[in-house]
């Protein structure tokens, strides 16, 4: 497994470019108290709806959700359903010119019912329709504009219609003069539409059909056909229940076990996927810290009813189940523990390493941590260079939620970060800096 010592905390805000299929998911949420006297089906008893954006949309939601400053590029019908698209898109700080008003087209709308907390059925409103000449001459001409200051551009394949062969073709061209890289979330069986893209990421029946193979051929053989077919630089194999695959044009292979703890509802953990990688990729994080990354978040999501969105803190949450280094950051990277922190509560406790590993840290790091189970304790380290194994030790506590170092003094850190109280050991006591917030005003 790829060791994810503090990639979390090189985690920071990028701007993605979201191309691809917006649809409009709503949810009719109830309760089944009896059968119906004029069928043997359930009544649901309706207690609310609730309408998101889906397919590309959850994408742009998740990349929202982890930090993200997304650019929407897609289609919309004249109808209810795209208009709620487009304001729930704008609520989330979305840039939607890239977002096309067709008519006459119908923005595609799945209904899911939810029974006690499980889905009964879904119920589709859709007709495939191939976006219009001129309506693709019109997402071209806007394209410099849309892609200028884009890291990394993301391909969410429903397909819809949208995304015609000649309309991908100059989306994966202008990211390419850009150095823009471009990950795609394909659909259907001719993965040639994806040509020159950098990472092509299908789940394993649509690699399997891509390669006309039948599941009998081992991975390795399907990785090998899809890229004697289409030229791209990296395969991402989503495999459900088995992980993520990973594979390189020179035969190289990694596998990334999926990680959850109770699977309750699949549904858009692509788009996670999609969403993870992108943010990774855009930090320019190596691929198989980003498919590790995926897997996590992927995990996190399917534990979740309906299009769960994953964001920093609960990324943050697990990673620390799995290794205690990503609890360090320092403060070029405070952005990411910024987010881990969101709506919790937390304190400081400024220390110096040169005072070792004393009795009197430990009872002060349990004092603190024993005060509220449900608040954060941070240890700022003090002097600018303090010894590893003391970071490693400190880090290995489990009352140590995060440390942090190299910040240019308590004061600035606390600025930042804001936290509830502060406290610093002094001549062997521990101290709580009551006036610190009269500093910060």
């Amino acid at each position: 497994m790829v060791k994810l010592s503090r990639i979390f905390s090189r985690i920071n805000p990028v701007r993605v470019g979201v191309v691809g299929d917006f649809m409009y998911d709503t949810y009719t949420i109830g309760k089944v108290r009896r059968i119906s006297p004029e069928a043997p089906v359930p009544i649901l008893h309706v207690q609310k709806e609730e309408g998101l954006p889906g397919g590309a949309g959850n994408v742009v939601l998740n990349l929202v959700s982890l930090g993200a400053h997304v650019v929407a590029i897609g289609r919309v019908g004249a109808d209810i359903a795209g208009d709620g698209i487009v304001k729930s898109l704008l609520a989330e700080g979305v840039n939607v010119e890239g977002i096309i008003i067709q008519t006459p087209y119908q923005t595609p709308v799945k209904n899911r019912l939810i029974a006690d907390a499980q889905q009964v059925i879904r119920v589709d409103f859709e007709a495939i329709s191939m976006i219009p000449e001129s309506t693709e001459q019109e997402v071209v001409e806007r394209l410099p504009r849309l892609l200028d200051g884009i890291d990394i551009l993301a391909i969410s394949d429903y397909g819809k219609g949208f995304l015609s062969p000649s309309l991908l073709m100059a989306l994966i061209e202008m990211a390419k003069v850009r150095g823009i890289p471009v990950i795609v979330d394909p659909k259907g069986d001719d993965f040639t539409r994806y040509q020159g893209a950098t990472v092509l990421k299908p789940n394993l029946q649509e690699a399997y059909a891509a390669a006309k193979l039948s599941h009998q051929a081992s991975l390795e053989q399907v990785a090998e056909a899809l890229f004697k077919k289409v030229s791209v630089d990296l395969l991402m194999i989503t495999r459900s229940e088995a992980g993520i695959s990973l594979f390189s044009r020179y035969g190289e292979r990694c596998d990334f076990p999926v990680r959850s703890k109770a699977v309750k509802d699949v549904t858009g953990a692509g788009d996670t996927v999609l969403a993870m990688v992108s943010v990774a990729l855009g930090n320019k994080l190596e691929i198989a810290d980003a498919a590790q990354l995926a897997n996590i978040a992927a995990g996190i999501a399917i534990e979740q009813l309906g299009c769960a969105r994953i964001n920093l803190s609960d990324l943050a949450s697990r990673l620390l189940e799995f290794d205690v280094d990503n609890k360090v950051f320092d403060e070029d990277h405070l952005f990411a523990l910024q987010q881990a922190l969101k709506d919790k509560h937390y304190i400081v406790l400024g220390i110096h390493s040169t005072q070792g590993i004393t009795t009197m840290l430990f009872r002060s790091i349990r004092q603190l941590a024993s005060r509220d189970p449900d608040t954060k304790l941070i240890v700022y380290v003090r002097d600018s260079n303090p010894d590893e194994e003391f970071i490693s030790l400190l880090s290995s506590l489990a009352e140590v939620d995060f440390v942090v170092l190299k910040c240019e003094s308590l004061k600035n850190l606390c600025e930042i970060i804001r936290p509830q109280e502060v406290f610093v050991i002094d001549h062997l006591n521990l101290v709580a800096l009551d006036h610190f917030k009269a500093l910060l005003n």
